[in-house]
């Protein structure tokens, strides 16, 4: 036997042994018991539950839950529909206005328990590392902090700032997906029939062969997978090494702008054949020096090295308008203070992931100035460096002294 026919051997074994375990894996997921189990329907209720307890829908659902559950069980299990329709309206996301179109509880059980047992495991598998968007450990700020490790390392192999970034946004994302493409691309993973039906009964709610809709879980893992081809290819066949996509934001980071070109046009030959049409006022190419926006903040690499990332000013001026109208409700006693100290935090928390120190601090004067508050707590950093007294119950603390109370207390200093 030659050397070639050896190595021949070796990757005819290599290639056997991985096909075995991809087809192991997908027959483990392709199970239509996983979405009968009423173990798993029970725990996808508590998981549809969170935040909408308080609704009255909820509620009914709750005091009949296990019949609830068993009736939805038997219904799988005939084939029939468990849709009941939507409840549509509009939200203000960001200045923008979306159109939301929600399932009805039992519908929401149904889909939660089909993506968390069935389709995120099969479809996740293949995804690229730095696609972050709606995934189990990874979220808006892991596609901030890869933004930063990919600009950090394109220093470090270059030596300099000398570089450009494509940035790409895709136009009515969600409204622009085909289902025939779709369905092709899923049925690679899904070979369970009835899977497959409960899924595309789904899928086909929201349009007559095109558009996916906000509210439904079905629908985000879709849209998260459908470019997956796109990211293969830039990664593999373009070799763009500094590459991240967030839903329908993405950028390529290269020394070479005439590279970055090249590569904007085979991203639109492959848009085109998925259906995805691009922005043409946020689709560019710009310097690293100049900075480029991902993720409503301006990256901008410097000479040195540093990297600084300015948050976007239209958030704030928006969050000073809904301060101001919360001081009203407040006013009013239709809105306790507790609501307000609790979103504020959590705009608050998310802007210190930017280089905001003095912005921060701008924001709590304002707080402060409309609500007379002494002290601004959250249990970030930016707390811990200052040791901020967290006795909210007692009002302000005069101690001067503190211990740090551990993570089961959110990793807050406390006085003693």
């Amino acid at each position: 036997m030659t050397s070639e026919e050896r190595r021949k051997g070796r990757r005819e074994r290599r290639e056997a042994e991985r096909k075995k375990k991809h087809e192991d894996y997908i027959r483990k997921y392709n199970d239509f018991n996983l979405v009968l189990d009423l173990d798993n329907l029970k725990a996808a209720y508590r998981k549809s539950r969170r935040g909408v307890a308080w609704k009255e829908s909820v509620q009914r659902y709750d005091l009949f839950l296990m019949s609830n559950l068993a009736e939805t069980k038997q219904k799988l299990a005939r084939g029939e529909s468990i849709s009941k329709g939507f409840v549509e309206f509009d939200i203000h996301e960001r200045g923008k206005m979306r159109h939301i179109r929600s399932v009805h509880i039992s519908e929401r059980v149904v889909q939660k328990c089909l993506c968390d047992n069935v389709l995120t495991p099969l479809m996740t598998r293949s995804l690229i590392y730095d696609n972050g968007a709606s995934i189990k450990n990874k979220g808006i700020h892991f596609a901030m902090n890869r933004l930063r490790c990919h600009l950090s390392r394109f220093y470090r192999e270059n030596g300099n700032n000398n570089g450009y970034a494509l940035v790409i946004d895709f136009s009515k994302y969600f409204d622009n997906i085909l289902h025939e493409k779709l369905f092709g691309m899923q049925k690679k993973n899904i070979t369970d029939e009835r899977i497959f039906e409960l899924y595309k009964s789904f899928v086909t709610v929201f349009g007559d062969g095109i558009s996916l809709g906000l509210g439904s879980q079905v629908s985000q893992i879709s849209a998260i997978s459908y470019p997956n081809k796109l990211d293969h290819y830039c990664k593999e066949v373009l070799r763009v090494r500094y590459y991240g996509r967030y839903m329908d934001d993405t950028y390529l980071i290269h020394k070479d702008k005439k590279h970055l070109e090249y590569c904007l046009t085979e991203i639109k030959r492959i848009c085109d054949e998925l259906g995805i049409k691009l922005n043409p006022k946020k689709t560019c190419i710009v310097p690293l020096d100049e900075g480029f926006w991902f993720l409503k903040g301006k990256y901008i690499l410097l000479p040195s090295g540093k990297i600084v990332c300015k948050a976007k000013r239209d958030g704030i001026i928006r969050m000073k308008r809904k301060l101001k109208s919360f001081k009203k409700k407040y006013d009013l006693g239709l809105m306790p203070k507790e609501d307000v100290y609790t979103s504020y935090q959590s705009f608050r928390s998310h802007l210190l992931h930017f280089d905001s120190y003095y912005l921060v601090k701008n924001m709590d004067n304002f707080y402060k100035g409309l609500f007379h508050e002494e002290n601004i707590t959250g249990g970030s950093d930016y707390e811990r460096r200052y040791k901020k007294c967290l006795l909210s119950d007692k009002g302000r603390c005069s101690h001067s002294s503190y211990r740090f109370v551990g993570y089961e207390n959110y990793g807050r200093y406390q006085c003693t």
